[in-house]
């Protein structure tokens, strides 16, 4: 099964004192360990370099280094998979957007539910409830239960 994760999942697991640091914690070191496939979407990676960086989101930001080094926990995995944008992109977005009419928040959703389906990602690991919004892709919540 091909499965990828999203920003919320590194945040939870590098910021100590959110609620859910264990779980996400435990989520990411099972995808590092583990053999199986995993994707690396790169505005997920960016994303979380934005937030953990940022000066006021998280009270105690990381330094632009460790931030850097914990991505590259994944990119260094022979298992871990990076994945962007590839030509053909834009027809798979709107087929994804189109139903949907994103706007505001909800656009970078689309952004990776059409990377997923571009790349044939099935899972998205995420506490994000607007990816349910869209269909053809399964949503796993670490966080629930």
């Amino acid at each position: 099964m091909s499965e990828t994760f999203d920003v919320d999942v590194l945040v939870h697991a590098t910021h100590r004192a959110s609620p859910f640091h264990d779980k996400a914690k435990t989520l990411v070191e099972r995808f590092l360990a583990r053999p199986g496939l995993v994707y690396l979407l790169w505005p997920v990676a960016l994303g979380y370099l934005r937030v953990v960086t940022h000066p006021t989101l998280l009270g105690a930001p990381l330094a632009p280094e460790v931030a850097v080094e914990n991505i590259e926990q994944f990119t260094s995995r022979p298992h871990v998979r990076q994945v962007g944008e590839a030509n053909g992109f834009w027809p798979v977005y709107r087929r994804v957007a189109d139903p949907v009419k994103p706007r505001g928040n909800l656009v970078p959703d689309a952004h990776l539910v059409a990377l997923m389906r571009h790349h044939g990602i099935a899972t998205i690991w995420s506490h994000d409830r607007d990816f349910r919004k869209f269909e053809g892709i399964r949503i796993r919540d670490p966080f629930s239960g």
